[in-house]
């Protein structure tokens, strides 16, 4: 599958904000928008009026970039939504904080959602008591998501525990830390989102490039 392996600084410096892509490094002084706040590249510190288009382009792209999406991953998940009652931003929004990477990261257990794709892939967590190594995997309400024994030993799940409260638990997610296990109380309401994501802008822009 294909992926992106440049910096992921690169990624928060193009798009003006934090996005939180490194872990813990995010949460320090060596965060590289906290060094240089303006995009990467020879012109980067240039100012450019940007179009209608250009807005929602750089919208679609910051969320996209925030979940660790693809275009394609990004795309299907806003089809889905689509087809789905209510406001088509909102539930966009859901299903990205729905998917099992996501969750694994908002519980704690990785500092950053690429590490905790990579850990779901590994097979180090359960969901319902059963393994599941999907990142793209939704959770409901409910779901449970436990360490698998084994790996309750690994040294990088530990440290992340130990460091949570630097970044704090969600209200929606309920954090069990001794027992290794966090469970999804509540779908999240889109102003608990507190990061700047202005969602229809995603819609409108998907609207005008699907006609």
């Amino acid at each position: 599958m294909a992926r992106y392996l440049d910096s992921a600084c690169r990624l928060c410096r193009r798009e003006g904000l934090k996005l939180f892509l490194k872990g813990q490094r995010c949460y320090t002084e060596k965060c590289a928008i906290e060094r240089r706040a303006y995009a990467p590249g020879q012109h980067g510190q240039n100012r450019t009026k940007q179009s209608g288009y250009g807005v929602g382009l750089r919208e679609k792209q910051k969320v996209k970039r925030l979940y660790g999406l693809l275009e394609k991953q990004f795309r299907i998940n806003f089809q889905k939504a689509s087809r789905k009652k209510g406001i088509t931003g909102e539930v966009v929004l859901q299903q990205l904080e729905q998917r099992l990477d996501n969750m694994v990261y908002r519980m704690g257990f990785c500092s950053s959602r690429a590490e905790a794709r990579q850990f779901v892939l590994h097979g180090h967590f359960l969901v319902n008591n059963k393994k599941v190594t999907i990142p793209s995997y939704l959770l409901n309400p409910g779901d449970e998501v436990v360490v698998c024994e084994k790996s309750r030993q690994n040294a990088k799940i530990v440290q992340n525990l130990e460091e949570i409260e630097r970044r704090g638990v969600p209200t929606w997610v309920e954090l069990n830390k001794p027992a290794f296990l966090a469970r999804l109380k509540t779908l999240p309401a889109r102003e608990e989102l507190t990061l700047p994501m202005q969602e229809q802008l995603i819609v409108e822009f998907y609207s005008k490039s699907m006609t």
